[in-house]
């Protein structure tokens, strides 16, 4: 690190705004929210004063540091962008103005993207599980190293540049994953469902959610594997971006899986997107992710690779999205869907050569 660059506090770069309009009954209002892990401030709803219960509101200008003061500690940070400028927000959601002769708005939005800036946030969140709350003192106590202005530019048009390829390969990427997947449903479509074959319920062949009761002796120093809903690619549905973390750590409030398993997105939209997988090369042999998944772990009669493949089969989703359980944007697959679902078992030779 160059001697030029400084290690500060967010405190000498950040102020806070609380600047305020007041809402006229009959006027329109754009309130804006702020996504998880880096997605962006996105536009909530657009809404008459008189449908708010408040008379004034916090306004968000182009070029704010926006965060979350629920949500931070899963990467709920942004730069307010131009066309969001005088969008209002909740108290939920402080803005803070960024002294520009010190630090770019667009270097400390990228910066904030960081795993290591939102672990800070996360040491600076505090509460009961429904009510971790950001705190702000703690946030803004936490430290940042900031580079001179010049590098801040030099690194921006560098990783702006670097997006725009990552993005260009990303759509050649998933178009000839569609492609593939097309292919691939076609091909489990013709053989899959051979009338010759049993079709069994998934539970005769299958555990559905296993119990780990018994079944873990690791010390809580011991490292296991991670997996948020994030870590899983719905494109080639595989454990893309795995954690590393402590069994102490994570060993209450998340699923447990071993190698072996197939893990399945229950909520909308990851279900539908395809957010599935085969566990492998686990930590430890274990892993412990989202609440949000599903595991299926297969018994003697098939062979992992199999289930994944029927799970990630455009026709097995469809069906499950036919069953959510939940309100709008919160709906599930629930694990009656899973436990009554029949799917076909040829022989076990037959499903490895199906697999390869």
């Amino acid at each position: 690190m160059s001697k030029q660059w400084r290690t500060i506090k967010l405190c000498e770069i950040l102020r806070r705004n609380e600047n305020t309009i007041e809402l006229r009954p009959d006027d329109k209002y754009r309130e804006i929210v702020v996504k998880w892990w880096g997605k962006g401030v996105v536009l909530r709803r657009e809404v008459i004063g008189i449908e708010i219960a408040a008379s004034r509101r916090f306004v968000a200008r182009e070029g704010q540091f926006i965060i979350s003061r629920i949500d931070a500690r899963k990467g709920a940070i942004a730069i307010v962008p131009k066309e969001m400028d005088g969008a209002i927000v909740t108290n939920d959601f402080p803005v803070f103005d960024c002294d520009t002769a010190r630090v770019l708005p667009l270097y400390l939005g990228l910066l904030s993207q960081t795993a290591s800036f939102v672990e800070q946030c996360e040491r600076a969140s505090e509460g009961t599980t429904n009510r971790v709350r950001l705190q702000e003192d703690k946030f803004l106590a936490g430290k940042i190293v900031l580079p001179p202005l010049a590098e801040q530019r030099r690194m921006v048009v560098r990783i702006e540049e670097l997006a725009t390829q990552i993005q260009e390969a990303r759509t050649v990427r998933h178009q000839a994953a569609e492609e593939a997947e097309a292919l691939i449903h076609s091909s489990i479509g013709k053989f899959a469902y051979d009338p010759a074959w049993i079709r069994k319920r998934l539970t005769e062949v299958a555990q559905i959610n296993p119990s780990r009761t018994g079944s873990l002796t690791l010390a809580g120093s011991d490292m296991v594997s991670f997996v948020p809903m994030k870590a899983v690619d719905d494109v080639t549905g595989t454990i893309a971006w795995p954690e590393i973390r402590p069994f102490h750590e994570v060993a209450k409030g998340h699923t447990w899986f071993t190698n072996g398993d197939v893990i399945f997105a229950r909520i909308t939209p990851c279900m539908q997107n395809g957010k599935a997988a085969l566990a492998a090369n686990l930590v430890n042999g274990v892993a412990f992710g989202s609440t949000e998944f599903h595991v299926i772990r297969p018994g003697t009669s098939v062979c992992g690779e199999w289930l994944y493949l029927l799970v990630r089969h455009k026709a097995f989703r469809d069906d499950a999205a036919e069953h959510f359980k939940g309100t709008a944007g919160q709906q599930r697959v629930p694990q009656s869907f899973l436990e009554v679902k029949l799917i076909p078992v040829p022989p076990l030779p037959e499903q490895r050569r199906i697999v390869a």
